[in-house]
């Protein structure tokens, strides 16, 4: 069992109709995709031609902020408001699938290929828990 979900598990309150297991994919593929997002920025701006991934860096560092705050919108309950909930898994998603296309551009770096994958799985954890809500 993860740390994610032990938490999701010991909350003192109901959490109410919204599936336990979905919302600790989301929130681990959130901390997973920013954690690899930001690797990828970094790792972008050692390439020789860090020019040309100008847009990629950006992108990444974008992603990886609205990851980050969506996990941690994800990992609060108390005075939960679906809305907004909402409206952050939809930016992620936005978010996952433009670095996704983005990293994709270029696959010639190792790191990009790995960085699009995260940005897929993430894009897929937020689709899957707001068919939920």
């Amino acid at each position: 069992m993860s740390t994610t979900e032990e938490m999701l598990r010991t909350y003192p309150k109901d959490l109410g109709g919204i599936d336990h297991e979905k919302l600790a994919e989301c929130i681990n593929a959130c901390l997973e995709c920013a954690q690899a997002c930001t690797a990828c920025a970094d790792a972008c701006l050692s390439e020789d031609m860090v020019a040309d991934l100008t847009k990629c860096i950006r992108t990444n560092l974008d992603c990886a902020d609205l990851c980050a705050t969506t996990a941690r919108i994800l990992s609060r309950h108390t005075g939960y408001d679906a809305n907004l909930t909402r409206a952050a898994l939809e930016a992620c998603r936005t978010a996952c699938t433009s670095c996704a296309n983005e990293c994709e551009q270029h696959t010639m770096h190792e790191h990009c290929t790995i960085c699009a994958e995260a940005c897929r799985r993430c894009e897929q954890a937020c689709t899957a828990l707001l068919e939920t809500l």
